[in-house]
């Protein structure tokens, strides 16, 4: 961001005008600098969606930058409250009470409660429910919109698998799973792939000392590089295998998502066989 001090002030100084309807000249100090972070929020999400150019070297004003970050802010966070209402028939928590507590009932007060055209850099909620993807980059409307499409691909993959599987899963990885603050794709996903890498059926409910053995072999058999490789084969498998045909669609990015959480769950892999 390459905006002099005294153009980011008139960009606010606009902003603020718009926040008062033109009908007063001041505003408190409070107000005026939570104005010029939204401002620099907007400027940053317009920067974000051009990464090859800061907005200035466009030939922007600091107010035609702004006005750019909050129509595509704006735009965001409409399609986030869609996906929200979409996912809402059908959500799957699994009885976790992190999930249900926080998609439930905390995103709701995001979308209550976030000004989006005064405030938009508002978290608003705390986003207690980890996801797979790093999203500490991010902040407001961003951070909401990014969330949810994770929640929206995690949501993709829970509904695609067998229950009785993922059920398996997390009852075996911990009695008191719906207590617990850990992401549930992610554990579904170390069961299966346990399963691929001793080379047993998914469909077999009881796991024996002879798959710990073949599981224990495999991993210390195969260099690291091939069991990414291999396991990134049994993200695509699964994908495939299980997703439903009208969310196809979602087959490169819910693939991409999980594939992400592979070098970390190959560590939790080698830790349990241990």
């Amino acid at each position: 961001m390459n905006y002099s001090m005294e153009e980011l002030t008139a960009a606010a100084g606009r902003l603020a005008d718009r926040y008062t309807s033109y009908e007063s000249t001041s505003v408190t100090y409070e107000k005026a600098e939570q104005l010029m972070e939204a401002v620099l929020y907007c400027i940053e999400e317009a920067e974000r969606e051009n990464a090859l150019l800061p907005a200035a070297a466009q030939g922007l004003s600091a107010w035609q930058a702004y006005q750019a970050g909050a129509a595509l802010t704006k735009e965001r966070a409409g399609q986030a409250l869609t996906w929200y209402n979409e996912l809402l028939p059908v959500f799957l928590c699994c009885e976790n009470r992190c999930l249900y507590r926080t998609f439930i009932q905390d995103l709701p007060e995001f979308f209550k409660w976030c000004d989006v055209s005064f405030a938009p850099q508002n978290t608003v909620v705390t986003l207690d429910y980890p996801v797979l993807s790093d999203l500490s980059a991010y902040a407001g409307v961003r951070k909401i919109y990014e969330y949810i499409r994770c929640i929206r691909l995690e949501q993709k993959f829970l509904l695609s698998v067998p229950n009785p599987l993922v059920l398996r899963a997390l009852s075996s990885y911990h009695e008191d799973y719906r207590d617990m603050i850990e992401n549930l794709c992610e554990i579904v996903l170390l069961s299966l792939s346990k399963y691929f890498l001793a080379e047993k059926p998914f469909d077999e409910a009881t796991w024996e000392a002879a798959d710990s053995l073949r599981l224990t072999a495999c991993l210390s058999q195969t260099e690291p590089a091939d069991l990414l490789n291999r396991l990134q084969h049994m993200t695509g498998q699964i994908c495939t295998r299980f997703l439903k045909p009208e969310d196809r669609e979602d087959l490169p990015g819910l693939q991409a998502y999980l594939t992400g959480a592979l070098p970390g769950l190959i560590l939790r892999l080698k830790h349990t066989a241990e």
